[in-house]
């Protein structure tokens, strides 16, 4: 990725509610795009990837925000197993805690706007694994304000080895349906936890004109060294 042209300032934020985040701005850039990153399940708002982005963002002029998915980083006292959050993500309901991570991105978002840190109109997002789970309805919720995202490692079908009451295709296409802006999807061929069948089948879902598939061999958990780079040049593009 290039080097960076303004300096970054990173900062914690936390908003009403206990929902925790951070926020990396250009120092001294006022009303700049913002670009949400959603990280993986078992990471955090500060997870290696995110703090890349983040920083790459910011330095182009590209306010980057994150927060803590539900039953991560700052929202437990501790890192719990996949089993563990996803167990708490089923008994709460998938679908209410998908309506509570929209609301608190929502919050984060106007909470930037109301200090002129960001144009709330100029949003891009990013997001994989769990990332897209939850990114994808927030996408949808965004309406015009999004002008990019990229999503990945996910789909609309799921393997045994993820938590059945997980699996909700209805919730996750009715977002995508609604969702007109670019959209760039990753996908990994090998999937372990999505099949790549469920993972075309929602790229064929997203109502976006503009579309992206590209499609990587091996394992849910591995990424190509130009998949980086080229998720920031596209959101870069499209705000």
């Amino acid at each position: 990725m290039r080097c960076v042209a303004w300096d970054v300032v990173r900062r914690s934020v936390g908003l009403e509610g206990g929902v925790p985040g951070c926020v990396w701005a250009p120092a001294g850039c006022s009303r700049s795009p913002v670009v949400l990153l959603g990280h993986g399940g078992s990471g955090s708002k500060q997870a290696p990837r995110i703090e890349r982005l983040a920083s790459w963002f910011a330095g182009q002029g590209i306010t980057a925000a994150a927060i803590d998915g539900p039953f991560h980083g700052d929202r437990v006292q501790h890192p719990l197993p996949a089993a563990e959050y996803q167990q708490l993500i089923a008994d709460e309901g998938v679908e209410q805690v998908t309506r509570r991570m929209t609301d608190d991105w929502l919050s984060l978002l106007a909470h930037l706007a109301a200090a002129s840190d960001v144009d709330a109109d100029r949003v891009g997002y990013v997001g994989l694994s769990m990332g897209s789970r939850f990114g994808i309805p927030l996408a949808a919720a965004l309406g015009t304000r999004l002008r990019g995202a990229v999503f990945g490692k996910f789909g609309l079908q799921q393997t045994a080895s993820m938590h059945p009451a997980l699996e909700t295709p209805a919730l996750i296409t009715g977002a995508a349906r609604r969702i007109t802006a670019p959209v760039a999807l990753y996908v990994r061929w090998d999937d372990e936890l999505f099949p790549r069948s469920g993972q075309i089948e929602l790229f064929e879902s997203f109502a976006s004109v503009d579309k992206v598939l590209v499609c990587r061999p091996g394992p849910h958990n591995g990424t190509h060294p130009d998949d980086e780079p080229a998720w920031c040049q596209f959101i870069a593009r499209h705000l």
